[in-house]
């Protein structure tokens, strides 16, 4: 996806952030040891990324007011938490000062996992994010639940998976845009019936619905470009 970002005339960073990886979640090992990734972990991965590319915007070439996130099912979890989480500093209880806003320009969340509560949960997603022995904690899946924290001042968002999605839930997506709606957050959401899961930016998973997606996306981006420049010019 980065690469093709690239080909399209874009700067792309590729953020490989901290999970529990497979090893914690197949034999517990965190319930068992304790430590291992886990929330706040990611967030914190994903808000150094957005502090050093705005902070080096000039040696990178790009423009600090248009930092954005994409990411993909989990990772579409974690960039719509840092559309509406931006207002905790996860970089301070690290030793790290921050002087640039945390808070993405846009985010773009494919088909993502979104809820921790709702019977259309994502299980693995959420043991991954909490951790086997936080898993079960009431105030965490609560304030993970994206659903539930949809920021009105919050940045635009284009949102897209497939109803037929078999890993994800396709009401996860739908929850989001309810509540996106709700709050009047400025948005896109594209729904296709068939395309599953994963197919990210590889031809040969695209069925004839998905394969649009990239052109979509670029569609609204540049739109979205258009708008920004207008009101800075303003």
């Amino acid at each position: 996806v980065a690469e093709w970002l690239r080909d399209q005339g874009y700067a792309a960073f590729l953020l490989q952030y901290r999970t529990g990886g497979w090893f914690d979640f197949v034999f517990r090992s965190r319930a068992t040891f304790g430590g291992g990734n886990q929330h706040p972990d990611m967030i914190a991965d994903l808000q150094r990324s957005i502090q050093l590319v705005r902070e080096n915007w000039q040696s990178l070439g790009i423009d600090p007011r248009m930092v954005g996130a994409m990411g993909f099912s989990a990772g579409g979890h974690l960039v719509m938490s840092a559309a509406e989480l931006y207002g905790t500093d996860f970089l301070a209880p690290l030793g790290i000062e921050t002087t640039v806003s945390l808070r993405p320009d846009f985010v773009a969340p494919i088909y993502p996992v979104v809820t921790m509560e709702q019977e259309c949960v994502h299980k693995r997603s959420r043991r991954g994010l909490l951790g086997e022995r936080r898993e079960r904690n009431t105030v965490l899946r609560d304030s993970l639940s994206l659903e539930k924290h949809v920021r009105p001042d919050g940045p635009p968002v284009f949102l897209l998976n497939c109803v037929d999605d078999p890993i994800v839930d396709y009401r996860n997506s739908n929850l989001l845009d309810s509540a996106l709606t709700a709050n009047k957050v400025p948005h896109f959401f594209v729904q296709y019936k068939i395309g599953g899961h994963g197919f990210g930016a590889d031809p040969q998973r695209f069925s004839d619905e998905t394969r649009q997606w990239q052109a979509t996306f670029l569609q609204w981006f540049k739109e979205l470009l258009k708008s920004k420049r207008k009101n800075n010019e303003e």
